[in-house]
């Protein structure tokens, strides 16, 4: 789909995309967590299998740019659900949309890898409890797959 300007987000996600998959804490106190605040959509809470996706909405697309890394990310709002695969195990998780984040254009260029499997660019934040489910939390970043529930 062509897009009328360079700086208009993308009407949608074509099929999976590859990155890096990092953790944030949100909500009430929840392991490593302290409590924080509830997300851009007041739900988020990091005992919840939940996330933060750069393109929830204009405001947010403003802060987290992925296109500046050559990332093109479909707009979804709150609730939507993405399915997040671990390259490096196989293992996957679904979550729901809670926040706006990452903020990818900080970390063009940023490459994890196990083995010789890497990906590169910061695209979305799992909560802790979704996190554990695909790695442990000590390992920060992980190459990953994000598709559509």
């Amino acid at each position: 789909m062509a897009r009328s300007t360079a700086t208009d987000p993308p009407a949608d996600l074509l099929g999976p995309v590859q990155g890096e998959v990092s953790w944030f804490c949100c909500g009430t106190a929840w392991g490593p967590c302290s409590s924080t605040g509830k997300g851009a959509c007041g739900t988020c809470n990091s005992g919840n299998l939940q996330h933060a996706w750069p393109n929830t909405s204009d405001a947010c697309w403003a802060i987290t740019r992925p296109d500046s890394c050559g990332v093109g990310l479909s707009r979804r709002t709150c609730g939507f659900r993405h399915r997040i695969t671990a390259l490096c195990s196989g293992s996957s998780v679904v979550t729901a949309i809670a926040d706006c984040g990452p903020q990818t254009d900080l970390f063009c260029g940023e490459r994890s890898c196990c083995g010789a499997t890497c990906a590169s660019n910061r695209l979305i934040d799992l909560t802790p409890a979704a996190y554990s489910q695909i790695a442990s939390l000590s390992s920060g970043l992980r190459p990953a797959e994000i598709s559509t529930a």
